[in-house]
């Protein structure tokens, strides 16, 4: 039984017992089922209010899952686990250690084309130097 179910209850309560305002105690057990009343309908509008944020909330959640993502991508995407390079994508990513956490990060070719980045472990400015490699040198 809901709380306007039970106002209601106690509203025909009150007009079976014939309790009407002539006396004192009627007009105060008049006016306190009134008070009630307002209330129940308020608390249930309240509920119903509380029942939309919740819904609203969940749905940002979600959107706010699926952004982060594809921002920050899952860690799997930005750790090689030892490798000195990886395929994902059909893309070449390479191995950097940071020298200051240790953390090994995975950097594409545009990122290492840049020249630097921060280092998502402890936020360390880590620089590159890109230089050509003949395939002689590695013969070498």
């Amino acid at each position: 039984m809901t709380i306007t179910e039970k106002v209601a209850y106690l509203q025909g309560l009150a007009e079976g017992l014939k309790i009407n305002d002539d006396k004192p105690e009627g007009k105060l057990l008049l006016a306190m089922i009134d008070v009630l009343d307002d209330m129940a309908l308020t608390v249930d509008d309240l509920d119903n209010e509380i029942a939309e944020i919740v819904e609203i909330v969940d749905e940002i959640d979600q959107d706010l899952g699926v952004l982060e993502g594809d921002f920050y991508g899952d860690e799997d995407d930005d750790l090689c686990d030892g490798c000195d390079c990886c395929e994902e994508d059909d893309e070449a990513l390479y191995e950097v250690e940071c020298p200051t956490c240790g953390d090994i990060v995975c950097i594409n070719e545009e990122m290492l084309e840049e020249g630097e980045m921060e280092c998502p472990g402890c936020g360390e400015l880590l620089e590159f130097e890109l230089e050509e490699v003949e395939i002689e040198d590695l013969d070498d």
